[in-house]
Formats: C-alpha cells, structure tokens, sequence
C-alpha cells in the first residue's frame, strides 16, 4: 500500500521533476509579417517578455492553414505562439 502511495505520487509530479510542463505556456508578441512561406512566417517582433527575448526578426511555424491565409507580408500582428520542442508554434493571430 505504501509503495503504491508513493509511486502515485512520484507519477504525480514527474512533469516537474523532468522539466516538461503539463501544458504549454502561451507567449505573447507584437510584429511585423516578413515573409511568410508554406508553413512557416518571418515575423520582426518586439521584446517577448516571457521568454526575456529582446526584439528580432524569426522564423516560427504555423501548423494551422487558416492562419496562414491571414498572415501578409508587411501586416502588423499581434500574436501568440507555444513552444513544441525546438520549434515555436504560431497559435493565434490578431
């Protein structure tokens, strides 16, 4: 009975103790679209203060063809995006 205790709550919390979050955090950023390619958008964003980045022009995938259809080249965009893996992953546009 202990053994199961203990094993629930290592099962529990191992997300933490391994460094992978239950869910992906959701960062903000205001840019300017760059260029956008097949499934990916070049964006010149100010400082993302979540991640401490400072402004800069990158690259970041969008999985979702509706979104790409929103995104031109030279349109200021608020937006949001996900970390997946080594990937940043554009989730919502406005």
């Amino acid at each position: 009975m202990k053994f199961a205790l203990v094993l629930s709550l290592l099962l529990a919390v191992s997300p933490i103790a391994f460094g992978q979050p239950d869910k992906a955090t959701v960062h903000k950023g205001t840019g300017v679209v760059t260029k956008v390619d097949k499934d990916k958008v070049s964006i010149r964003h100010g400082p993302v203060p979540s991640l401490n980045w400072p402004s800069m022009t990158m690259a970041f995938t969008v999985k979702d063809q509706a979104l790409m259809e929103r995104m031109k080249k030279d349109q200021k965009v608020d937006f949001e995006f996900v970390q997946e893996g080594r990937d940043y992953v554009v989730t919502a546009v406005k």
